[in-house]
């Protein structure tokens, strides 16, 4: 008997080791390939929503990150520097000196929070996952976290799971389902006393509650420059959600592990306004599976400071995603709901506008990659590609009515317009494909923002 468990107890090591894929370091973590749904998806939409929704507001001028309202608490701590001036001028002005950011608590209430409705909204802009920030730099969890007892949706404001909610109501639409967790804690007094205990007995264990009560799909970091990742023990987290935790054969994850991270470890690589350490990448191609987040205004929390003037309109949001998917990449839109749980309707317009566009020219994005032998991508491009099985997509966000040239093709079996019952006219010779765009009428166009050939069984 003795010896019968000896050797069953080796055999299940022996199983257990040989299905420890990843090891807890980066060459490891990094072979493993980003599956392959989430460059297929290509559109998402990302969720700014906490305490900083109640006074939702940050100023419209100034550069990209002092425009965003969901960082008004640490703001208000930054009285002495000029953004944190602007934000505690309007705080003392309209709350008064002390009134605590705590206090907000009592104002977020999410009372007209209907996921279902949110779910469709989503589905309804052609998007195919949703990552909502489950915890922002403030520490407030929107779900029941026993790590941030009493500083959780549960226990104060709308005593509500809302990213359970939401969660379930997303998967049910059949979109995947993400969420956004902050590594650090702006003031949260065992960060501020002790990095490696905080980690240890509040931040893995956090985390790993989300993603074993959730089982996301995508796993989504950010405030991870303070330290690099070896202080937040990134690796070790990781190859425990590669090997062992619920998600380990779907699950996506970012490149914002640790301030030496971006761009070079972890999963798909993340820009933030076209910007990547501070640089602009507005014109570059990236080989390697990565996605582009910005809001519709200037910030991600709901900023009631904005106006109409401040929002993009929504043929820029449709050219913007078609920039990004031509480089390889997604978009993640960022939403930022109000504290009462409304998707603000502007937002929801931009939304309406985009799910249109791609129901009638979601062919030439999603599933989509890179065309090897595309000209380079600048500020005065209006034609752009993509590539999928043998078929190459020409985008055309400018219409002239001018014939449309594109080089080194073999001669394609057909050339269509999605959305578009006509023929269209085309020539080929020696590689060069010219064709002949149609005149449309207010009855037959597809699009007033962008226009998609189809040029079928070149590739």
């Amino acid at each position: 008997m003795k010896h019968f468990l000896v050797v069953l107890f080796t055999v299940l090591a022996a199983t257990a080791f040989s299905q420890q894929k990843y090891a807890a370091n980066w060459a490891s973590i990094d072979s493993r390939p980003v599956p392959s749904w989430f460059e297929d998806a290509k559109f998402g939409i990302f969720l700014h929503w906490g305490l900083y929704s109640v006074p939702a507001w940050g100023p419209t001028d100034g550069s990209i990150y002092e425009k965003y309202a969901e960082w008004y608490w640490n703001r208000m701590m930054q009285r002495e520097t000029s953004t944190g001036k602007k934000f505690n001028d309007f705080h003392n002005e309209v709350y008064g000196q002390k009134f605590r950011y705590q206090d907000f608590v009592s104002g977020f209430k999410a009372e007209m929070f209907e996921p279902d409705e949110w779910a469709e909204i989503f589905k309804d802009a052609g998007a195919k996952y949703v990552v909502l920030t489950s915890k922002h730099h403030e520490g407030f969890a929107l779900w029941p976290s026993k790590h941030a007892w009493n500083w959780n949706a549960m226990d104060v404001g709308p005593h509500r799971d809302l990213a359970g909610d939401l969660s379930d109501a997303v998967k049910s639409s059949g979109l995947r389902m993400g969420f956004y967790f902050s590594l650090y804690e702006w003031f949260n007094p065992l960060y501020l006393e002790d990095v490696d205990r905080y980690v240890d007995q509040h931040m893995l264990p956090q985390m790993k509650d989300l993603v074993t009560r959730y089982e996301p799909d995508i796993v989504w970091p950010d405030g991870e420059w303070d330290h690099p990742s070896e202080r937040w023990r990134s690796t070790e987290f990781l190859a425990w959600l590669y090997n062992e935790s619920p998600v380990r054969d779907e699950v996506v994850v970012n490149d914002r592990w640790g301030r030496e991270t971006r761009s070079r470890h972890g999963g798909f690589y993340t820009t933030e306004y076209d910007l990547v350490h501070d640089q602009a990448i507005a014109g570059d191609v990236i080989a390697h599976p990565w996605e582009e987040t910005r809001g519709i205004g200037g910030s991600f929390g709901y900023n009631r400071n904005e106006n109409l003037d401040d929002y993009e309109t929504s043929g820029f949001l449709i050219h913007y995603l078609i920039d990004k998917v031509s480089r390889g990449g997604n978009l993640l839109l960022n939403v930022g709901p109000t504290a009462d749980g409304r998707i603000p309707v502007i937002q929801q317009q931009r939304l309406r506008d985009i799910g249109n566009w791609l129901r009638i020219n979601g062919e030439g994005i999603y599933g989509t990659r890179i065309w090897s032998d595309a000209p380079a991508i600048d500020e005065t491009t209006t034609l752009y590609f993509t590539a999928k099985d043998n078929d190459l997509f020409a985008i055309s966000t400018k219409w002239t009515g001018d014939d449309l040239i594109i080089e080194s093709l073999k001669n394609p079996s057909r050339v269509s317009m999605l959305g578009y019952e006509g023929e269209i006219d085309f020539s080929f010779s020696g590689g060069r494909l010219v064709i002949k765009q149609p005149v449309l009428t207010p009855g037959d166009n597809p699009s007033p923002y962008a226009w998609v050939y189809k040029i079928s069984g070149v590739l």
